[in-house]
């Protein structure tokens, strides 16, 4: 037996059966069995699931007849969390479409790479993204541009602050190429047949691009729906539930966790475009929000608000999320706050969110978790891709449904990601990782992460969490750097808490650190830094950081 299967959940089966359905098949069961029941609340505004089932009809047969948007085409889809994002995500599933989910925060050279290497001809865009995929009009096959207003989705007003870019009134004008939103609407068309069965294309989130252009995974609705379900099934979620969707539908944490999820029960999702701690909490109080899916850096921003005690929290039942790992002191204060655990998750877009992820009743901080439904996941050496011994850190590689089909046009690319073994296909993650006694998984960090420091490996990730400790610390990003004499050396760039500043001296956090960690270990240069960059999932861009040091040297 397994160690992990000790852990698992009370009740749960190890195996689940997946439903072979087109993802559009989960909006017509939620809006027949709960129509008037509220799916999307955007600012005090609600959309029921039968208004939003027929809104995403109209909208794919839109695609179909106004824009010839044919089975298997793919459709850019370029905004923030918003009720349109959602609306175009399933509408274009429901013309057997494939949606291309691209960041918000993506300016035109890089639009032009997703339009380029997908085939997009069609996209859907915010108004206030406009300026940078409007120039690609007429390139790289581009033709025609579905631009959404937020504030159509303000119905009544709104009992508090709605950011400028989300109230700001339709400003789209006439041009060749562009369609108004509520002008698409209006043309009132009924979609085709739904023909796209589990094993077509559903959606294709590209991955980072740390290592030349950003790369499209291939993803069936088969391995989509297996991650919406599967973490419905895993944390005993129900239709009363209330989601707070902060985190970005364009990655696919967020649409796996805060969307395909609570759409497959007929839950309720409460919409923020943009992160905002005293907006979260404030929905968190009026909406009665019952789950919150989030990562460590919204969570140390949420809980360093000095207004939180303001705020009733109470109904929160639930805190999930993964990404990277919620810091020991963060995760105390949390269980202080509210008496609920952070339970971590692991997984990539290559998987389509989540394949590890912690027993509700039994997490452990800083962990990855464990090997979900039917998933095979195993601890290996990176070159010789043989088990290492229970304890030792080695190649995280996954088999399970969750995994994508591949790379878009990249043969040689998908063929370097996988292996097969004992008859079964392995993504290798690229993570370090160790598995404990107990069968949970913990990240060691990246394979291309680790600091050489005279010989001795130092995980960055483990310094971090080590540095979140000290009290004058909000965030903390460590990083390798060129040395004579060590070869490398780590070098730690810290953001302090609100009031901290001059009360504290890069050389006392070197000082503290020795005290708290292996020499070889701890920071040998502190940077105090006003913010760390961010992606737009919210992640620190570590890689970003070690390039800037890199070149500096």
């Amino acid at each position: 037996m397994q160690a992990h299967l000790k852990h698992w959940p009370p009740g749960l089966p190890q195996h689940l059966s997946v439903p072979q359905t087109n993802l559009f098949f989960n909006v017509e069961v939620a809006a027949a069995r709960y129509p008037d029941k509220p799916f999307i609340v955007f600012y005090d505004t609600t959309l029921s699931y039968a208004e939003f089932k027929r809104e995403a009809e109209r909208i794919a047969g839109y695609l179909q007849h106004d824009c010839g948007v044919k089975p298997g085409d793919r459709v850019l889809l370029h905004m923030q969390n918003s009720p349109q994002w959602v609306l175009a995500f399933y509408a274009i599933l429901r013309a057997n479409a494939v949606v291309v989910p691209v960041n918000p925060m993506n300016q035109t050279e890089e639009l032009r790479h997703y339009l380029a290497d997908s085939g997009a001809s069609i996209a859907f865009v915010a108004q206030d993204l406009l300026p940078q995929l409007q120039p690609q009009l007429g390139q790289a096959g581009l033709k025609q541009l579905i631009v959404a207003t937020y504030s159509d989705y303000l119905r009544q007003p709104a009992s508090f602050a709605v950011p400028e870019f989300v109230s700001a009134p339709c400003s789209t004008a006439s041009a060749p190429g562009l369609t108004a939103w509520a002008d698409m609407l209006s043309v009132g068309r009924e979609p085709g047949p739904l023909t796209a069965g589990a094993d077509d294309l559903c959606v294709m989130p590209y991955t980072s691009g740390t290592t030349g252009q950003p790369k499209g995974c291939m993803h069936t609705h088969r391995s989509v729906m297996s991650t919406a379900v599967g973490g419905i099934n895993w944390f005993g979620r129900t239709q009363d539930a209330v989601y707070l969707s902060v985190l970005p539908f364009f990655h696919v944490t967020g649409l796996s966790g805060s969307l395909n999820g609570p759409l497959y029960i007929g839950a309720t999702i409460v919409i923020l475009p943009r992160w905002d701690r005293d907006a979260a909490a404030l929905c968190m109080q009026r909406y009665q929000v019952t789950v919150w899916q989030t990562i460590s850096t919204m969570m140390i921003d949420f809980l360093s608000n000095p207004r939180l005690a303001e705020y009733d929290l109470s109904s929160l039942a639930g805190i999930r999320g993964g990404g990277a790992a919620m810091p020991a002191a963060i995760c105390a204060k949390l269980k202080s706050l509210t008496g609920l655990d952070y339970v971590e998750g692991y997984g990539m877009s290559e998987t389509m969110a989540a394949t590890h992820i912690n027993p509700p009743h039994r997490p452990k901080p800083q962990c990855l978790g464990m090997p979900v439904f039917d998933v095979d996941a195993r601890v290996v050496d990176s070159l010789t891709l043989q088990p290492v011994p229970q304890g030792d850190t080695g190649e995280i590689i996954i088999h399970g449904p969750q995994l994508m089909q591949g790379y878009w046009r990249q043969p040689e690319a998908t063929a370097a990601a996988f292996v097969e073994l004992d008859g079964k296909r392995f993504l290798r993650t690229g993570d370090l990782g160790r598995i404990d006694e107990d069968g949970y998984f913990f990240m060691t960090d990246r394979l291309k992460r680790m600091i050489n420091a005279s010989g001795f490996k130092v995980w960055p990730a483990e310094v971090e969490a080590l540095m979140y400790h000290h009290p004058a610390i909000q965030e903390a990003c460590v990083i390798g750097v060129a040395d004579e004499r060590r070869g490398e050396t780590v070098k730690a760039l810290v953001v302090l808490k609100a009031g901290q500043a001059g009360t504290v001296t890069e050389q006392d956090i070197i000082d503290w650190s020795r005290g708290q960690m292996a020499h070889y270990k701890s920071p040998r240069i502190v940077e105090f830094v006003a913010a760390l960059p961010k992606s737009g999932s919210g992640k620190v861009m570590w890689r970003e950081l070690q390039e800037q040091a890199a070149a500096k040297s």
